[in-house]
């Protein structure tokens, strides 16, 4: 988030200073090379570099002193299995932040923060500089991993949550010097707009996990969830995205953030039963997806070599923070199986899983002699797999389809035996496991 929101403004024709811990971080930086995948990023990042508009340092004074609006954008981890956040992040940057910066500016917090995080730290600089005039703006971020850039620089909205009218309208300046006239700026009590930013991830949440339960019962009734969600999703009301089955939600915000929501609203003596409800359905679903596994392998899959296609959480991004798919295989080795995997961007940034599963360099070499093959991630590359190669790779000719990726009748041309998300298998193509091939 942070660097995309430095590069995205420094594009718009802004001066800014990205500033970092991580010495290694901006020591890639300073190379022309990026500490994370994102499209696009790089050359976004080298070209406003190249004409004198963004920088980077770890030092805060390099930044701070002269700067008008300082936008922090750290990290806000779970603090423990109960959901409650864990601030240190935020609250030494900003601590950090308010013994650099000169008077009048304004601090943007764009981390995802419980909702009366911005009070606190208009007090906590109110302590350390009382002389600063200093207003704290809450302007939670929208950005989907991938689609990043375009997100920041043609968003849906902006939401700016401020106490103060001249603050307020600093950090509305700033981003229509970007975006059109056309693009909404909400603009509400700091608050409120920490709160957005939940509801709105609550919401999407509650859209996947229902959609999840309708492919499970499409799997009972001989329905099928696409042509469910195609149905439903015309529907003005109800929208197409985020309706498409998979092994459940994961990423670096779904999941923190659903529980921290839950932890305010107790706190205040409430209970979001929808949105508990949406948390319980995607907690069990990737052990739903496990058993749909084994039941495709013959019922177990312990002593199977199962080549798995996908370890991000979603394309488009190298991140495996709460990923579904790394879930799943943790489970799946547990269950005696043993994996063979293939990403196209996450290899680098395996780290301990990296000792648990053997490692392929393409997706054709992932397969070969595995005894079924299981789909985790629905990156566009994998559509276009020759499934006829596919089918002379594996020793059984078993695919386990969690995404959907590959059309049914598709599949059952090739000669393989076909389980997916919510939709009837081409009939003779559903899954079997032949006892004489092991």
């Amino acid at each position: 988030m942070g660097l995309v929101t430095g590069a995205c403004f420094a594009a718009s024709g802004h001066q800014v200073v990205c500033i970092d811990m991580d010495a290694a971080k901006i020591a890639l930086l300073h190379q022309g090379k990026l500490p994370i995948y994102e499209p696009g990023l790089d050359r976004m990042i080298v070209r406003s570099v190249e004409e004198g508009r963004l920088d980077f340092s770890t030092e805060y004074a390099a930044g701070i002193g002269d700067a008008e609006v300082v936008f922090v954008t750290v990290g806000t981890p779970m603090a423990g299995q109960d959901g409650r956040t864990d601030l240190t992040y935020v609250l030494n940057a900003v601590a950090d932040v308010a013994a650099c910066m000169g008077d009048h500016a304004v601090i943007v917090i764009k981390s995802t923060v419980p909702v009366g995080t911005g009070d606190e730290i208009a007090r906590k600089i109110r302590l350390l500089r009382s002389e600063l005039d200093c207003a704290v703006v809450s302007n939670p971020e929208f950005l989907r991993e991938g689609a990043a850039i375009a997100d920041f620089m043609q968003p849906d909205r902006i939401v700016i949550g401020a106490e103060e009218a001249a603050a307020r309208d600093v950090v509305v300046k700033l981003y229509r010097t970007m975006v059109g006239q056309d693009v909404p700026i909400v603009c509400t009590g700091r608050r409120t707009a920490e709160l957005i930013k939940y509801a709105a991830n609550a919401y999407l949440v509650a859209k996947i996990s229902f959609i999840n339960e309708m492919a499970d019962l499409c799997e009972s009734i001989e329905a099928d969830v696409e042509d469910v969600a195609l149905g439903i999703g015309l529907d003005h009301r109800i929208g197409s995205a985020f309706l498409k089955p998979g092994p459940g939600y994961g990423g670096s915000c779904f999941p923190k953030d659903t529980q921290a929501l839950l932890v305010t609203a107790e706190a205040h003596g409430r209970h979001l039963r929808i949105v508990e409800a949406a948390a319980t359905v995607n907690n069990a679903r990737r052990h739903d997806m496990v058993r749909k596994i084994a039941d495709a392998c013959g019922g177990t899959v312990d002593g199977k070599m199962l080549a798995v296609l996908g370890l991000t959480f979603k394309p488009g991004t190298d991140d495996l923070r709460e990923s579904p798919a790394v879930a799943i295989v943790h489970l799946l080795v547990a269950e005696g199986a043993r994996i063979r995997a293939f990403d196209p961007a996450a290899m680098p940034r395996l780290g301990d899983l990296a000792g648990e599963v053997t490692l392929a360099e393409t997706a054709y070499g992932c397969v070969q002699d595995a005894d079924a093959l299981v789909i985790l991630t629905d990156w566009p590359e994998f559509a276009g797999l020759d499934l006829l190669r596919i089918r002379k790779s594996l020793r059984q000719p078993v695919v386990v389809d969690l995404r959907n990726v590959f059309a049914p009748k598709q599949v059952a041309e090739a000669g393989l035996f076909y389980t997916s998300i919510g939709r009837m298998p081409v009939r003779g193509s559903e899954a079997r496991w032949s006892a004489a091939a092991e």
